[in-house]
């Protein structure tokens, strides 16, 4: 068991098996002093508001994923943004590009990603980034639309997309993947990120880390990403939780 305050920083309660306060319950009892609940479309932005009413400990943010881009039309975006604006909230996304699956075109998805820019600049509130297979063109909208608080969730790039975050200032959260024995790679980018810039997720109920892989998962399992980020960095368990912890209350805006 990891010592220490653990957060999640991004999680999706509302695509969960498991009831959202039973699941909320057992992080607690694991150690979770907090979780982000993203959105990935407007129902389940005001879903996750509800939550972050509802269940202590719980934040809440608003946004449209990337495969879903082609549905961002006028009624999703005006849902949003007024989720956006609401206090409850603490981020805009997820949002991004995600040049692999193509759920949604490269107009489409941009069209949406550069409205989500638009829209943290407006309320200052950090952007919640999906990016896959698309690092070049992300860096080069994030830049264009003038965003400087950005969240990289789920980060899938090497060490070198890792500096080149790290140059902006924006914030690198690993997921369960980090754990598994083929991700090298990611375990490297891991531990170049600086300090202040490191956050974990479960992304729950996706991608379980390795011990549980293959069944759904949950934000109490947050403390495997903290178990090997801390090996990867060389560092303790302890305080990879404490740093990721406090970064997660700063990049999100949070009080202690």
């Amino acid at each position: 068991m990891v010592e220490g305050p653990l957060f999640d920083s991004h999680c999706h309660l509302f695509l969960m098996e498991e009831d959202p306060a039973a699941a909320v319950e057992a992080a607690r009892a694991a150690g979770l002093v907090g979780l982000v609940c993203v959105g990935i479309d407007a129902d389940s932005s005001r879903r996750s508001r509800e939550l972050a009413d509802a269940l202590p400990g719980v934040f809440a943010t608003a946004g449209l994923h990337p495969h879903d881009a082609k549905a961002f039309d006028a009624a999703a975006g005006a849902a949003i943004e007024e989720l956006a604006h609401d206090a409850r909230v603490v981020a805009v996304g997820e949002t991004g590009l995600d040049h692999y699956r193509m759920r949604s075109g490269p107009e489409e998805q941009e069209r949406a990603f550069r409205a989500h820019c638009v829209l943290a600049r407006e309320t200052g509130k950090p952007l919640v980034v999906h990016v896959r297979d698309a690092w070049p063109d992300v860096f080069r909208i994030l830049e264009e639309e003038a965003v400087e608080q950005v969240i990289l969730h789920c980060f899938s790039g090497d060490a070198a997309v890792a500096r080149e975050a790290a140059t902006r200032r924006y914030s690198c959260s690993f997921a369960g993947n980090v754990t598994y024995p083929k991700n090298e790679s990611l375990r490297e980018a891991a531990a170049s990120v600086p300090d202040d810039l490191l956050l974990v997720e479960t992304d729950s109920p996706f991608l379980a880390p390795q011990p549980l892989r293959g069944r759904p998962n949950a934000p109490r399992n947050v403390a495997e990403v903290v178990t090997a980020v801390a090996a990867a960095r060389g560092e303790a368990m302890a305080d990879v939780a404490v740093r990721t912890t406090r970064n997660a209350r700063t990049a999100f805006g949070l009080p202690e």
